[in-house]
């Protein structure tokens, strides 16, 4: 069984699981819990370069047995307790009103201490992964699980580098996935499982989280002033922003472009995640097809960007994915030298007019599957119409790109492409002004 060396290893070894699932696990907000949760979590926030919470839970112990959890209790007032665990205590209803009250003690001082006075921790419509250290009873994670329920999060995923196996269990039918690299039957604690598991004091949870703070402005979720609704993310000191051009009728909640949006948040790009069409419009599968509509929407977003004191002089690229990609061809070619750079993953350039192909500016990278032969064709006939382009081969890919390794690499190479695009651009600006 795994033995970790300490919870930051914990931390980037479960990060490495959470990468390697398939579809793409979604997560708009990292949650730990307190101590020690939050060092295995700030791990896998720099690398997601998600902002972390914390969730203040503590555990209700036994009488004379403070180890043994008869139940828990969070923030918001929501607890949870074994039947039989009260039962085999012979526990009365005053008895437990006492342990909970010693505990609300010093969950309140944690709350103030960690996030400030009367300040709570929101969760809806989120898509949570919720980070501890270990499970033992699980009492913990489960009332936490509950409060994310209660906050009507979108989607929880529990992430925990070792547990019981009984415990990982019966908490698996609660959240919409586990993720756990080491369960093993025979458990005993959760210190036994780490070569280091030394007490995590106040002053470095402080630390972790204070890092994380340069996070907090990115994961910025909002409704636009134009038909349709965009994730924004920009990470601190970013070398720019990419719009992202949906295909088929696709949103912005697309496991496979939230994966690659990711890749450029942690490579220090921004991303915006749109719906380019309303819901009503979505019904209509006629709209899917809609090129100009979907072109036009884009400009207004593009317009939009340029409007926000965080994108001044920031350079603006657009990653189209399938449809999409026709949809970001046409509006970089209408938006001329305002659009830096173009990536067209599995795109259908063929469903853009010849002339607009023509008259696209911007550095394009043509991203396509080796095992995707029709779209194959029609992306080599178009780089031949657009100036500035090439042809990117991910070989033994299909269409999605679902195949191991795929993805990543679509990621990887059209975070460089913008990476040097963008860099070039302030390059010539630089030397103009000159």
């Amino acid at each position: 069984m795994w033995i970790y060396r300490n919870r930051t290893e914990a931390g980037i070894i479960l990060h490495e699981h959470l990468k390697a699932q398939a579809p793409p696990v979604p997560v708009s907000r990292i949650v730990a819990l307190p101590r020690g949760g939050v060092v295995v979590a700030h791990e896998i926030s720099k690398r997601l370069a998600l902002p972390l919470d914390v969730l203040i839970a503590r555990k209700i112990g036994a009488p004379g047995n403070p180890e043994f959890g008869i139940g828990a209790i969070t923030e918001g007032g929501i607890g949870s307790f074994s039947p039989e665990a009260i039962r085999a205590f012979e526990l009365t209803d005053k008895a437990i009103d006492r342990l909970v009250s010693e505990e609300q003690k010093e969950l309140g001082r944690r709350v103030e201490l960690y996030r400030g006075r009367g300040a709570r921790l929101e969760l809806k419509g989120e898509d949570v992964l919720l980070v501890d250290d270990g499970l033992a009873t699980g009492v913990t994670a489960g009332v936490a699980i509950k409060y994310a329920k209660e906050q009507a999060a979108r989607s929880i995923t529990l992430a925990i580098p070792v547990a019981a196996a009984d415990t990982l269990e019966s908490l698996r039918i609660e959240v919409d996935r586990v993720i756990c690299p080491s369960s093993p039957k025979i458990f005993r604690s959760v210190g036994i499982w780490y070569q280091d598991f030394q007490q995590v004091e106040d002053g470095e949870v402080l630390a972790l989280l204070q890092e994380s703070e340069e996070y907090r402005r990115v994961a910025v979720e909002r409704d636009i002033e134009t038909p349709f609704t965009g994730t924004l993310r920009v990470p601190p000191g970013a070398r720019g922003i990419v719009l992202f051009a949906h295909g088929s009728g696709s949103s912005r909640f697309s496991p496979r472009n939230r994966q690659v949006a990711e890749e450029f948040n942690r490579q220090g790009l921004g991303t915006l995640l749109l719906d380019l069409l309303t819901p009503a419009e979505a019904r209509d599968r006629n709209q899917v097809f809609n090129i100009p509509l979907l072109s036009e929407r884009v400009r207004e977003a593009i317009v939009w960007l340029q409007k926000q004191s965080f994108a001044k002089n920031l350079p603006l690229g657009i990653f189209g994915a399938s449809t999409g990609a026709a949809a970001a061809l046409c509006a970089a070619a209408e938006l001329g030298s305002e659009i830096s750079a173009v990536v067209s993953r599995g795109g259908r350039p063929d469903l853009a007019d010849s002339e607009s192909l023509k008259k696209v500016k911007a550095p394009t990278l043509l991203i396509v599957g080796g095992d995707d032969h029709d779209v194959f064709e029609l992306n080599r006939q178009a780089s031949r119409e657009i100036p500035h382009s090439r042809v990117l081969v991910i070989a033994g890919a299909t269409h999605l790109f679902e195949e191991t390794g795929a993805m990543e690499k679509v990621a990887e190479a059209a975070a460089h492409w913008f990476q040097n695009e963008f860099k070039k651009g302030a390059s010539d600006e630089i030397k103009s002004a000159a």
